[in-house]
Formats: C-alpha cells, sequence, structure tokens
C-alpha cells in the first residue's frame, strides 16, 4: 500500500504563490489588508497542494479557545441523541462554530474523562447529557468561563443550564386520556427508575392518578432491571396478574419497543401509550406522548451562545413542552369493569 503524502504546510504555501507565510496567515485570517492579485495565488497554490489551515492552531492563537462545541451523549444507538444533535449542529453553524461528538454510552464511569477530553481540546462550550450522579468536576471550568448546558437531565452539583423535557406532565396527559376512557388499573413499565426522566414520567403517572382517586399503584409498575430481567419480562409480568391492567403507560421509546415485541402490534384489547414517538409507530397505531426532538438541540445551543455573551448570569432552565399523539392503542376503553 503507497504510504501517505505529509500534509501540506502554510510554509509550503507560501512558497509556491511566492509569498511570505505572514502573507498567507493573514488571507485565511480573514485579513482584508491582502492585495486581489497576491490573495488570488495563495489560493490557487493552496488547491495545488490540497492545503486546509489549521483552524483549530488558528483559534488558539487569537484567543485561547476553539470555535468548536462538544456534546457528549448518551447511547450511540439512541436516534433520540442524533435528532437532537441535528437540531443544534445548525443553530450553531449559523453562528459560526461547529460541533464535536463524543459519546459515554450511557456508562457514568465514563462521563468524567468523555468530557475531559473534550475540554483538552479547548471546546467553546460543553452541552451534556448527564448520566453520572455527580457533575461537580466541570465547576472549575464553569468558572473559568466555559458554558456548560445540560441536555434531557439537569446536572447534579453544579450550576449549569439546563434543557429537558416537560416530562411529568407528558405523562400525566397519557394517563388523564386513559382514565377518561374508563381505565383505572394502568400499568407503567420503564427502566431505570434511578434516571431523573425517568422518575419524573413515574411521578406523572401516580400524580394523574391520584386524581382519579389511585393512591397505590405499585402493583403495575415495573421500573428497575437490576435483576437482569428484559423489559419485555417486565411487560408480560405485568399483565400476567389474577386482576391485570387494563391499559399501560411506557416510560421511553425502547420500552414501547418492548411492549409491540412482546405483545405483537395488534392486541386490541389493551390500551397502551409510549413516551417517546419512534419508527413505525404510526403504522401500529401506537399513541405516543411526542416533542420536537430537534428544538431540543436547538435550545441547548440558544443556551450556549446566550452564555457566551452574558457568562455571569443566573442558570436558565428551558422546558421544552410535550404533547399527545393518538393513534388508536390509547383510545380503547377498557375491555372489562375496571
Amino acid at each position: 500500500m503507497q504510504r501517505p503524502q505529509q500534509r501540506a504546510t502554510l510554509a509550503d504555501v507560501a512558497r509556491l504563490a511566492g509569498v511570505s507565510a505572514k502573507t498567507v496567515s493573514r488571507v485565511y485570517d480573514g485579513s482584508t489588508n491582502v492585495s486581489p492579485d497576491t490573495r488570488r495565488r495563495i489560493e490557487e497554490a493552496a488547491a495545488r497542494l490540497s492545503f486546509r489551515p489549521n483552524l483549530l492552531a488558528r483559534d488558539l492563537r487569537h484567543g485561547g479557545v476553539s470555535s468548536a462545541v462538544g456534546f457528549v451523549l448518551g447511547d450511540l444507538t439512541n436516534p433520540f441523541y442524533f435528532q437532537v444533535a441535528a437540531g443544534m449542529e445548525r443553530e450553531l453553524a449559523q453562528h459560526g462554530l461547529t460541533m464535536v461528538l463524543t459519546a459515554t454510552e450511557d456508562d457514568p464511569a465514563e462521563e468524567e474523562r468523555v468530557a475531559g477530553t473534550l475540554l483538552a481540546q479547548r471546546v467553546r462550550a460543553l452541552v451534556l447529557v448527564p448520566i453520572a450522579q455527580d457533575q461537580s468536576y466541570l465547576e472549575s471550568e464553569r468558572r473559568l468561563g466555559t458554558p456548560v448546558v445540560t441536555i434531557d437531565r439537569p446536572a447534579h452539583n453544579l450550576l449549569a443550564d439546563s434543557v429537558v423535557l416537560d416530562n411529568r406532565e407528558g405523562t400525566a396527559e397519557a394517563v388523564r386520556a386513559l382514565t377518561r376512557l374508563g381505565h383505572r388499573r394502568i400499568a407503567f413499565v420503564c427502566s431505570p427508575a434511578d434516571l431523573y426522566t425517568h422518575a419524573e414520567r413515574l411521578a406523572g403517572y401516580r400524580e394523574a392518578l391520584r386524581e382519579v382517586g389511585v393512591t397505590d399503584s405499585s402493583a403495575w409498575e415495573r421500573l428497575d432491571d437490576a435483576g437482569g430481567r428484559s423489559t419485555e419480562a417486565a411487560v408480560l409480568d405485568v399483565l400476567d396478574q389474577p386482576d391485570p391492567p387494563t391499559a399501560v403507560v411506557t416510560g421511553n421509546n425502547r420500552a414501547s419497543a418492548a411492549l409491540v415485541r412482546a405483545l405483537g402490534p395488534a392486541r386490541d384489547d389493551l390500551a397502551y401509550v409510549g413516551f417517546d414517538d419512534f419508527d413505525l409507530a404510526d403504522a401500529f397505531g401506537f399513541s405516543v406522548v411526542a416533542y420536537d426532538t430537534r428544538e431540543i438541540g436547538r435550545a441547548a445551543a440558544r443556551r450556549v451562545l446566550e452564555r457566551l455573551a452574558d457568562p455571569q448570569g443566573a442558570p436558565v432552565h428551558v422546558r421544552i413542552p410535550t404533547h399527545l399523539v393518538a393513534r388508536g392503542s390509547g383510545e380503547r376503553p377498557p375491555a372489562r369493569s375496571s
């Protein structure tokens, strides 16, 4: 295999164009103090050499930070994060910023290391999906002027802006839609229970049941996977009772997919609503609690931009609204008296 050529340097471009390296640097720094003819010769030389300027080095020379915003997300297989990233990238690009993406794979032990790797690259700001129970390791960086914005969950032990969903009200709306149809035995399936988003959704579920006089729903809740039980098994377990639920609320898109796998898409004697939309949900007639995923990313980008402009302001917490999308599965009354 042929060895790769060495990358052309700024000095190589200067030699080919017959100018000084300082003149080439002025062109790539955006200076207007270069004649059109000189600029043309430099651009032609750069094209012949396939030269690309080192923007990171340039940014570090001119202010100590790059033009990149780091985004630490969770599980790379979850499409939620890619929609968030798409919204964020578009908003940042309109203001001359780029996005650098990395992932913790939802491993709390990885969060500090991954965030530290981005900060070592002197990113302009850090956007983080917290998975660890403590983000205080970022406090010193925040005090040095690096904006930190969390997505999906608030930070712990850190003063940071956040962009989260209205998780509690979203689940409560789903349960209220079911109770209006007459359901009272409504199951909630989601794990793990200690995640902020799931705890908030569980709280909304319980709150809406209390509104119709149901004060104890523990027999219908399947919340954690500490024993290694799959979510499909949890669905089957909660329904395998002498007096089973007549409806199910799933706490995220993975739990919804597990319900489809466990029961099939045409279980018409059971009502169900899932938090998060997902592929083929419309084909399955699956009612969901939905939201604008890209708006989460756009809102996070706006928080970054506003925090760069006002580093000293009090933390701002943005809540993205949700709405119920009725597709049939959540509109079935109880098959028997509850």
